[in-house]
């Protein structure tokens, strides 16, 4: 088995693509935020058919399903299987997840979509990979102002900000390493 782990792909199809190539993965796990912002969400689409991709909800997937516009950019089955991504894939040891976990109990829909820091509300928020202490490695994305997130064995955030025009970066979990693809551009610049 070679499971891989691919932090928000946001449309960046060249680059996802590459990944695959040089990693060879049995099974792809992508960390949400899959389509918008970048040039290529049909592409993406068939390489996650292509290759029977799973995946978490991000919070850019979600709000792609409440915007009527940007809807259109996809076909109606890519919006159907978006609707019905989890908010977590869990392994024996290890748990996606795209924003974050509640790292003191249940983690509501909410938190896992959107969460960056924890308490999400209040005014004594720290990084909640920051008090996570778990024994399942949690990977998550959502987090491209803070690039890649090693703190490993507990936690690994893989966005890396492709779409900015950085790099995509993905985790193959049996050989314990870590791939990045740069981006061929800026695609949404900050």
């Amino acid at each position: 088995m070679r499971t891989l782990f691919v932090g928000d792909v946001h449309g960046c199809c060249d680059e996802l693509e590459a990944l695959l190539k040089i990693t060879e993965p049995t099974r792809i796990i992508l960390l949400g935020d899959i389509f918008t912002k970048g040039p290529y969400p049909v592409e993406v689409w068939e390489v996650i058919q292509e290759h029977h991709i799973e995946a978490v909800c991000g919070n850019h997937d979600e709000l792609l399903l409440m915007k009527k516009k940007k809807k259109r950019m996809l076909p109606k089955e890519a919006r159907k299987w978006i609707q019905h991504l989890p908010i977590f894939i869990q392994g024996p040891t290890w748990i996606a997840v795209h924003g974050g976990i509640n790292p003191n109990g249940p983690t509501l829909k909410k938190e896992a979509i959107y969460m960056r820091k924890w308490p999400m509300t209040g005014k004594k928020k720290r990084f909640w990979w920051k008090r996570y202490q778990g024994e399942k490695l949690i990977l998550y994305g959502h987090d491209a102002k803070r690039q890649l997130q090693d703190h490993r064995p507990h936690t690994l955030g893989l966005d890396s900000g492709c779409v900015y025009g950085f790099c995509l970066t993905g985790y193959l979990l049996e050989e314990d390493r870590l791939y990045e693809i740069p981006a061929k551009e800026a695609y949404c610049p900050i």
